[in-house]
């Protein structure tokens, strides 16, 4: 069972409007962003709460097996880094993450095929 998700209007607007573009419209690999925005709760922008990972917030988490913490800033695309440790909306860690709450847990599979599970540990505004 997946963890419910709250999704501001803005960024759905937003991500809805990228997703329609003609590059994107029919991108397979874009399909798990287009789910979780379906079933996401959507909350207006002005009053979203501050808990929760949004675009351009940065998210703390633990990874529960080795008890690994990090850092992770949900980007657009055009802003992703992984160096800077900004993973792109686009990407499968990414659309996963978005609309998570503190104290969430969500399971997630490596791209080397390993099963983790990670725990919101805080989310802020990003730097």
């Amino acid at each position: 069972m997946k963890p419910e998700i709250i999704v501001t209007a803005r960024d759905l607007e937003r991500l809805e409007a990228l997703l329609a573009m003609p590059p994107n419209r029919g991108r397979s690999d874009l399909d798990g962003l287009r789910d979780e925005l379906a079933r996401a709760t959507v909350v207006d922008t002005d009053s979203a709460p501050a808990h929760i990972i949004a675009l351009d917030r940065r998210a703390r988490f633990r990874e529960e097996t080795s008890g690994r913490e990090y850092d992770l800033t949900l980007a657009w695309p055009h802003d992703a880094h992984a160096g800077d440790g900004r993973v792109s909306i686009f990407s499968p860690a990414g659309s996963a993450l978005l609309g998570l709450s503190v104290g969430q847990q969500i399971d997630w599979r490596t791209p080397e095929g390993h099963a983790i599970r990670l725990t919101v540990l805080a989310v802020s505004p990003a730097d």
